[in-house]
């Protein structure tokens, strides 16, 4: 099959398939199902635990490819499987590329295994909250002069952290990269899910990039990139860069 033929089927498929009233509640059905089981936290990439789905694994590894950053900047470290996956990444890639992990709690144990992981020669770690102006401006300087800029949003989870991440870290995002926001999937998850969490339904980042969306039209929903995914921790949160501040590419 040429492969225009193999896209084009490809991209009918998936729309037929988001399309698809009752997978898509099978597949929401299986989500709530399996996180009673903490399913994402069973994976790791080259020996660290990397805490998410294995099709938003192979989604940024896409990502990544496509866009072929200078710079991955991503808020929450957890326990660095992230950081390791996407550096290596960027060392097939080839070039300079580098990660820089954000995270307010780093533990020892963590930063001891980042510094000595065969990845350790892409990345970089900064200590505090994601949204310390002191801290973005460390950010801001790193950011500067490389392109292109890819963000990754995963720390704290209530709206109001992710807003003011949204509007410090998306201008870093060079037009036609992406800002992924992870666990948007909380809005619709059970009201008592979370009990020890100051984040639900209603406070969570699915409510944070609706609001931030309304006001920044040069940002989208990649939502045919997304259709193909089905699982997802990220519904909503794949936002790709399609203008300058305030216009729509």
């Amino acid at each position: 099959m040429p492969g225009d033929d193999f896209e084009e089927r490809n991209a009918r498929l998936t729309a037929e398939m988001a399309a698809d009233e009752r997978l898509g509640e099978l597949s929401h059905e299986w989500m709530v199902r399996s996180s009673q089981h903490e399913y994402s936290y069973h994976f790791t990439w080259m020996g660290r635990p990397i805490i998410q789905l294995p099709q938003d694994i192979v989604a940024m590894q896409e990502i990544l490819w496509r866009v072929r950053p200078e710079l991955v900047i991503e808020t929450g470290i957890a326990r660095g499987g992230s950081l390791v996956f996407h550096a290596s990444i960027l060392e097939l890639i080839g070039g300079e590329g580098r990660v820089l992990g954000i995270d307010v709690d780093l533990r020892d144990h963590t930063r001891r295994a980042l510094e000595e992981h065969p990845m350790a020669k892409r990345i970089d770690v900064l200590d505090g909250s994601s949204i310390d102006e002191a801290l973005v401006e460390q950010v801001r300087e790193r950011a500067r002069g490389r392109s292109p800029v890819l963000v990754i949003l995963d720390s704290n989870h209530t709206h109001e952290h992710v807003a003011r991440e949204l509007e410090l870290y998306a201008p870093l995002v060079t037009e036609g990269s992406y800002c992924v926001v992870f666990d948007t999937i909380v809005e619709t998850m059970p009201a008592d899910f979370y009990p020890n969490r100051p984040w639900g339904p209603g406070d969570n980042p699915w409510t944070a990039v609706q609001a931030f969306l309304a006001d920044h039209p040069e940002w989208v929903v990649d939502q045919p990139f997304e259709n193909r995914l089905l699982l997802t921790m990220a519904p909503g949160g794949y936002l790709r860069r399609v203008g300058r501040n305030g216009e729509s590419g």
